[in-house]
């Protein structure tokens, strides 16, 4: 969790964020619109959670083994509707054919997403609704969990997923690096100069691209095995909320693409 900010004001200033950015960037307005409508949701499935007290029967330190399909699958077909209404014309086709096959295709979709691994998975067309479910879920349990001192690897502490960008803090005169979970959001420090994908260390493999109309985020990709991630820098805008400032940089991924880098996780829109 970021220190000094309530798990409120982190739903908030992710909204507000979307919204700013919305304004600034006409080209990601459309995609940030609708993440805002998931974000609402999300955030209110978060503060049913925390409202409730919930925990988790394996303990505060790992994400649990199953799902709780009690307390989750109820809300699916909320979910459902906000993608019908107002996500792009491929997903609301998608969430009317989930909608028409019921509940038992419901945790199906869920399940197949859920079992962590720290290899390359296939994406799937449905993946969208498993993570826009289970990333509250995910993030609650994470934020009641230990910190995560000296841990070294490139997938999470603790549900073992990849990154889905990597964030500079500022620290003394520079800036260190740390890694941000793809599903429960958990952050934890990374070495600057080394690839979390392939761990290649040298300088002249790993190329930093960046662009004037975001020159606080900054390709970092790999010409070892061609992944990219993209780092939001904090100390060049410290208001930059890193998951949405980077679903918002729709361009650097498609210039990364067009040069045959493939990202290391997708977002939870897909980009």
């Amino acid at each position: 969790m970021l220190a000094g900010l309530t798990t409120v004001s982190l739903w908030d200033q992710r909204l507000q964020r979307a919204a700013h950015l919305a304004k600034s960037y006409a080209f990601a307005a459309e995609i940030l619109d609708f993440y805002r409508e998931v974000a609402s949701f999300q955030r209110s499935l978060f503060n049913l959670l925390e409202s409730s007290e919930y925990a988790s029967a394996e303990g505060p330190d790992r994400l649990p083994d199953d799902w709780d399909s009690f307390v989750l699958l109820p809300r699916f077909q909320p979910l459902l509707q906000i993608a019908e209404k107002k996500g792009p014309q491929p997903l609301a086709q998608q969430a009317r054919e989930l909608s028409d096959a019921g509940p038992e295709r419901w945790g199906q979709v869920v399940n197949q997403f859920w079992e962590p691994t720290d290899e390359v998975r296939e994406s799937h067309a449905d993946d969208f609704f498993a993570l826009a479910l289970l990333q509250p879920y995910a993030e609650y349990l994470s934020r009641r969990a230990r910190s995560w001192a000296n841990y070294t690897p490139a997938v999470c502490p603790f549900c073992s997923r990849r990154p889905v960008l990597g964030i500079l803090r500022p620290e003394g005169d520079g800036a260190k690096r740390s890694l941000l979970c793809s599903l429960c959001f958990t952050e934890w420090e990374y070495r600057r100069i080394v690839c979390p994908a392939c761990d290649e260390k040298s300088v002249e493999q790993l190329p930093i691209y960046t662009a004037s109309d975001f020159e606080h985020i900054r390709v970092e990709a790999c010409d070892t095995c061609k992944t990219y991630i993209k780092t939001i820098d904090l100390t060049k805008d410290g208001r930059a909320v890193p998951i949405v400032d980077e679903l918002a940089a729709i361009p650097l991924s498609l210039w990364a693409q067009e040069k045959g880098y493939s990202k290391l996780q997708a977002n939870l829109l897909g980009t």
